[in-house]
């Protein structure tokens, strides 16, 4: 759009797709929401063409120094990123030194990975950003309208639109494999049992969509162990993710239905074999933990890698346990993970929620993997959290946190109001911790049956999690749905036992 100079944008030429994997920058090095943005953006800042704007639109009335004139587009950061600021300065001014025929290599190479990857109607990465990005390197690559790539890569963004008859938005992404597999751990508990019909039917869709021999980019550094993970959205052959893979095999495995039994079985190999070498586990990738990325410009969002977690660890470790008086090879991946979980635990007794909002949900994950692993109650870990968690109750008996608690850890476990969601996490949490019969979870109890709606519904009108912490926000609108439906159904059966 011609806002800013093309110096107020971080360097990144195409030809960062040559590099080898020893070299300090290599695709493979950053996540794989870094990579599916990365890649089409590389074909755009290398071609450096305008935008449609016939309109003229503009922002340049918000700059307080003209863009021009602005000398400090990066500011430094620490002593490492004054050095990678150095090095890009010397590559921009190098840039024009590059062979063409090199260029081209690197641009066929960018071109060639992207529409390796468009995933069809699902889009690139599945996420919105990839996927805008994708049509518009499509575009300037000159692929026609309707050429079968790019009218797809549009596709793909239409179906992220939800119209209303007054309102209308675009989702950053679907979840459809997450909230069938959550909602079926809820109908289970519900049930006492297996769950069913339904959760039956679910499940048996659930098996169809396992990715067993899908190529993926997770097998750059894992290429002999087998697939069996599961994507978060309809299509996302390149990218299963840890999470999904362990709420569903969950799920799975407590229908005690032999025809699921090698799905359970080839997630909890594949969990297994992607677990990092601190114990944790990651969100799609294993080991990527190259912090001195975090230092390039591009970073500046904080969010290039995708480190092992306490939440998603929680849930692989609550599968495993699971399944271990059966398959007890599975013992000395439990108790790394086990011994990450406790590294990670927070002063005050909680922990940090790197996927759901935040700290509370990051407890509830942790302290049902520990239940599920035989922790013992009077775990000093276990108590500390369950502490933490009757200090954060609110007045009304309910629990309510927000993304505020990203920027400020002292807002862990607050926010202006009550949440189902929150209350539900919060009451998960302690019965896993053994405190079924306690005032605090009778509260939380209470708190649901009064905000219920007609419906037998929720309705919590705030963001849920995060995206990227800092960044932006997401509202998963099915947590207003199984988390408070599930944790009832808990304390239910907690107090009939």
């Amino acid at each position: 759009f011609g806002q800013i100079p093309w110096r107020g944008v971080p360097f990144m030429p195409v030809e960062l797709m040559l590099l080898p994997r020893w070299f300090p920058f290599h695709l493979s090095k950053v996540s794989y929401w870094s990579r599916t943005v990365m890649v089409p953006l590389l074909i755009l800042c290398t071609l450096k063409r305008p935008a449609c704007n016939p309109l003229g639109v503009g922002v340049r009335e918000l700059f307080t120094v003209a863009p021009e004139r602005e000398r400090h587009y990066f500011p430094v950061r620490s002593h490492l990123n004054r050095v990678v600021l150095v090095f890009e300065r010397i590559g921009r001014r190098l840039e024009p030194l590059i062979p063409r025929a090199v260029r081209r290599r690197a641009m066929r190479a960018a071109e060639d990975w992207v529409v390796k990857r468009l995933n069809g109607p699902s889009g690139l990465g599945a996420i919105f950003p990839a996927m805008v990005n994708a049509y518009e390197a499509l575009a300037h690559l000159g692929y026609a309208p309707d050429h079968p790539d790019r009218a797809m890569a549009m596709e793909a963004i239409r179906r992220l639109l939800v119209v209303g008859p007054d309102s209308a938005y675009c989702q950053p992404c679907v979840s459809p494999v997450w909230d069938t597999g959550l909602a079926c751990l809820a109908l289970q508990e519900a049930d006492g049992g297996s769950g069913g019909a339904e959760v039956h039917r679910a499940l048996e869709w659930l098996a169809a969509r396992q990715l067993r021999d899908a190529p993926g980019d997770w097998r750059e550094y894992r290429p002999d162990l087998p697939g069996g993970g599961w994507a978060f959205q309809f299509e996302n052959d390149y990218y299963p993710d840890l999470d999904d893979t362990a709420a569903v095999a969950w799920s799975m495995a407590q229908a005690r239905d032999e025809r699921f039994d090698e799905n359970v079985r080839r997630a909890a190999d594949w969990l297994c074999g992607m677990q990092s070498r601190n114990g944790g586990f990651a969100a799609f990738d294993a080991d990527n933990t190259r912090y001195y990325l975090n230092e390039i410009p591009f970073a500046d969002h904080g969010a290039l890698l995708d480190p092992p977690t306490s939440d998603v660890t929680a849930r692989c470790v609550t599968l495993l346990s699971r399944l271990l008086p059966e398959n007890p090879q599975y013992r000395p991946v439990v108790e790394r993970a086990l011994g990450f979980l406790r590294a990670e635990q927070e002063a005050a007794g909680c922990w940090f929620g790197r996927w759901g909002t935040n700290y509370l949900y990051g407890t509830w994950s942790v302290l049902v993997a520990f239940q599920a692993a035989g922790v013992a109650a009077e775990d000093p870990a276990l108590r500390r959290a369950v502490r933490w968690l009757d200090s954060m109750q609110r007045k009304d008996g309910g629990w309510g946190e927000s993304n505020d608690s990203y920027e400020d850890s002292g807002m862990a476990g607050r926010g202006p109001v009550g949440t189902a969601h929150h209350t539900a996490w919060a009451m998960l949490a302690l019965m896993a911790a053994g405190e079924g019969a306690s005032d605090a979870v009778r509260r939380g109890a209470a708190y649901l049956l009064r905000t219920q709606g007609p419906d037998g519904l929720w309705r919590d009108e705030w963001f849920n999690a995060p995206g990227f912490p800092r960044v932006f926000y997401l509202k998963y609108h099915g947590y207003t749905a199984y988390f408070p439906f599930w944790a009832l159904a808990r304390y239910r059966n907690v107090s009939a036992a």
